[in-house]
């Protein structure tokens, strides 16, 4: 069995762990502002969600989020990390051609990328970004984008964060299999991998709506002559305590460029438990 989402996830509470130890280790809170300032600006959140249902049907669902960020007086740096792994009862025909039941893996996606942001002022920075991600069941196997662009942080309070990222880039990915009939047998066709130029696109809206209740969502675009690539990622997360929270998160995914029976857009609905350090 494939082994990736678990080992993501462990990598997920390895780094979450070393990171609250090194912000706690001055006997500051983590999560503190007082913590942020003297650890350089870093904080991050680690997210995971799971459900398991036997009996009538069979089915196994796992995601796993790291996020960690950095903004100080010179940097504004982001970087993620993500899995998901689902398991399902799927109908297919054996080699009688009978139509069985199986506990087959119904979608198998990572993703992680990095932004590097050099502050020209206080609201203004030049910005590299690179992005990679692993697709068994999506529109395209893999797909990896490199980016330089410019940054403006148009609105920053207490309560509300507005940003915007945009710049060329460069994207490279490989189809999913196309599926062909040969002889009355599906076959399954490699795709060779393609490569262009895009423009990268981000969007980054955040707004505290009371002192526990957060609301935040990111567009991201990628746009290329071949294909077009959107993702975006709405969250509402109601904080337990200052490091343990609840979130629940929409996200949807749109690529113009698909395979025959392909669809273009994916949608993933998450409920998590969420550690802030």
């Amino acid at each position: 069995m494939n082994k990736t989402p678990l080992a993501l996830l462990l990598a997920a509470t390895l780094m979450a762990g070393h990171v609250h130890a090194q912000t706690t280790a001055g006997g500051v809170a983590a999560g503190s502002d007082a913590t942020a300032t003297d650890n350089g600006g870093w904080s991050g959140s680690g997210e995971f969600g799971f459900a398991s249902a036997r009996g009538n049907s069979r089915s196994e669902n796992l995601n796993a989020k790291l996020g960690l960020s950095q903004e100080n007086e010179l940097w504004r740096n982001n970087f993620f990390l993500n899995g998901l792994r689902s398991k399902g009862e799927v109908s297919v025909k054996d080699a009688a051609g009978n139509t069985v039941n199986r506990f087959s893996t119904t979608a198998n996606r990572y993703d992680s990328g990095a932004s590097v942001g050099y502050k020209l002022d206080p609201r203004s920075y030049i910005v590299g970004a690179l992005r990679y991600e692993h697709d068994d069941f999506g529109a395209n196997l893999w797909q990896g984008t490199v980016s330089l662009g410019y940054g403006y942080i148009a609105l920053k309070s207490q309560r509300t964060e507005l940003s915007f990222e945009i710049g060329p880039g460069y994207k490279r990915y490989r189809p999913a299999d196309e599926q062909q009939d040969v002889n009355g047998t599906t076959l399954k066709v490699r795709q060779p991998s393609q490569g262009e130029a895009v423009a990268r696109g981000l969007a980054n809206f955040k707004y505290r709506l009371t002192d526990n209740t957060a609301f935040e969502d990111t567009l991201l675009t990628e746009a290329g002559s071949k294909n077009k690539y959107y993702q975006n990622d709405a969250g509402l997360s109601v904080s337990m305590t200052k490091k343990m929270a609840l979130k629940l998160g929409f996200q949807v995914r749109y690529n113009s460029d698909t395979q025959p029976g392909t669809k273009s857009t994916d949608t993933l609905t998450t409920t998590n438990l969420v550690y802030n350090f």
